[in-house]
């Protein structure tokens, strides 16, 4: 039996692993899909959630539950989620996996990762309460605001990650405008990362969700 935590991206919450969630624990897993705080449609987002207030959810639900020998699973923002909470409890992961995910190095932010296009939407999301990404007309209809200081807090590593076995890395190499062709580049052909290609957008649930399934199964 594996044990799966799966943080989703950006505007996003648990919800949108919903069906996979079902479908690991139809193949006798355990499975967490997380909604972030400052999410979800009760949630509303505030200044003071920052980066580290996601890293600590993770981590919280992995002390709580007293969880060890996880798959921790991020897509998108959720790879700066991931890598916070693996480098402060290396020793409850068993893998990672980033879905067309940032991969930051320490001081590294979704801003400084990331191009003007993607900053338009950042900045000029968040001009009607000044602390709220609203989604993009093209995510899900549950999709909710961000906060945007996610977007900006730099992520702080001490390299405790490194001590994690195994490191997945999934590319859609459809996505337009992707910010993660240079993180794709830079870990395909580093040994210490099990890297692959997809031909499909961002949205791997609704594009490919057997590929997705299959990846974690195998991980596990």
């Amino acid at each position: 039996m594996a044990i799966y935590v799966l943080v989703p991206g950006a505007c996003h919450g648990g919800w949108w692993y919903e069906q996979l969630a079902a479908e690991l624990r139809d193949e006798g897993h355990r499975a967490y899909p997380m909604t972030l705080t400052g999410l979800g449609p009760q949630a509303a987002p505030t200044g003071a959630v920052n980066l580290d207030t996601h890293i600590d959810d993770v981590v919280r639900l992995l002390e709580e539950e007293n969880l060890r020998d996880v798959v921790l699973c991020g897509h998108s923002y959720g790879g700066m989620v991931i890598t916070g909470a693996a480098d402060r409890v290396p020793e409850r992961i068993a893998s990672l996996v980033y879905v067309d995910a940032f991969v930051p190095q320490d001081g590294d932010s979704v801003m400084s990762l990331t191009d003007d296009h993607w900053h338009q939407w950042y900045i000029g999301g968040s001009a009607g309460d000044g602390f709220s990404v609203a989604p993009l007309p093209v995510l899900s209809p549950r999709a909710t605001p961000h906060p945007l200081a996610t977007l900006v807090q730099g992520i702080r590593l001490t390299g405790a990650l490194d001590r994690i076995p195994r490191r997945e890395y999934v590319f859609c190499s459809e996505f337009e405008h992707t910010p993660f062709a240079s993180t794709y580049e830079r870990l395909r052909n580093d040994p210490a990362w099990h890297v692959r290609s997809l031909p499909i957008g961002h949205n791997i649930i609704g594009d490919a969700p057997d590929d997705f399934r299959k990846i974690l199964l195998d991980v596990a």
